[in-house]
């Protein structure tokens, strides 16, 4: 029997060429030697003026408003809402008429 050489085959698709791989290699070294100081300094003189970054001031306002809400105490409605509950099923809730045309106003205007 004749042996096969599968190395330089386009036949066996998944086969290694040493030559390929070889050229392949020496071309990234190649360009990673372009690189040089000078470009190097342009390239980071470029993207310290580009990657900046400006943050609102409303994104800097709701970041706030978030730390001061988590440091905030957790605040128990529960008991608030069991007489509400217990109220509004007796009958004996009473609607404060002017209170609600306040908060109606303030949210408006």
């Amino acid at each position: 029997m004749s042996s096969i050489d599968t190395r330089s085959s386009s036949f066996f698709p998944r086969s290694r060429n040493i030559q390929t791989e070889t050229t392949k290699q020496n071309s990234q070294i190649e360009g990673l030697k372009k690189n040089t100081p000078e470009k190097a300094t342009e390239i980071t003189i470029k993207t310290a003026q580009d990657a900046k970054v400006t943050i609102g001031d409303g994104i800097k306002d709701f970041s706030k408003i978030k730390r001061v809400a988590d440091a905030a105490p957790e605040v128990d409605n529960t008991d608030k809402i069991a007489r509400l509950k217990a109220q509004i099923q007796a009958g004996t809730y009473e609607i404060d008429y002017d209170a609600l045309a306040d908060k109606m106003l303030k949210e408006e205007f």
